[in-house]
């Protein structure tokens, strides 16, 4: 039973133009190595959810190493974490798991999502394509974070985009998934992106 003092708080709030707090599904995707339990865990105001194991011998044998042979653990359901991005405004983040074997996963994590961030590593492009392609044919919000590794050599965004062959006007950034600044510009690309996105539907829709 709802007693009379929280009736008096939901109505005082409700007349003082109070907004509920909101919280949004924001996936962190890419290929195997390219970073994305770091940024969860970079930007996470609580302590990150990992489900990070061991790489066996067994999982060498189907798991592409090449250019990421120093690790040593691989996410094999999620990464999830939370960050405020402003006073009413939070993200819930989940990273998704990027090896093949464990796609199907993606399925059920995309479901209620806003929008997407792709990391990309330059040194191996071609390991985004499956979640830009993913989140092409779903109609899902995504921006790509091109995360620059030590060494790895420099592209613009144009160069990017073009390599990726992305729909124009999907934004790609440039970022280290290590800094908890870098990555939540990121977000706040991708809320921005998205919301344009969805409106724009909404508005097509009712035209």
């Amino acid at each position: 039973m709802v007693s009379e003092h929280s009736e008096h708080s939901e109505h005082s709030d409700a007349e003082d133009g109070e907004t509920t707090a909101l919280a949004l599904k924001i996936l962190v995707a890419g290929g195997f190595g390219v970073g994305k339990t770091t940024m969860v865990g970079a930007v996470s105001e609580i302590r990150p959810l990992r489900t990070e194991e061991l790489l066996s011998e067994a999982g060498q044998l189907v798991d592409d190493t090449d250019g990421v042979d120093q690790k040593v653990t691989t996410t094999v359901a999620m990464d999830f974490g939370r960050i405020t991005i402003r006073s009413g405004l939070s993200l819930y983040l989940f990273g998704t798991p990027g090896q093949d074997r464990f796609w199907f996963l993606w399925d059920e994590l995309s479901q209620g999502a806003l929008g997407a961030v792709v990391l990309a590593d330059t040194r191996r492009l071609e390991d985004c394509f499956p979640a830009v392609d993913y989140f092409e044919h779903r109609h899902i919000p995504f921006v790509v974070a091109v995360n620059c590794f030590t060494g790895a050599r420099s592209y613009g965004a144009r160069d990017v985009s073009r390599a990726l062959d992305l729909d124009q006007g999907t934004p790609v950034v440039l970022c280290d998934a290590r800094d908890r600044d870098s990555g939540k510009e990121v977000l706040i690309r991708l809320v921005e992106y998205a919301g344009r996105m969805h409106t724009a539907r909404m508005l097509d829709s009712v035209g």
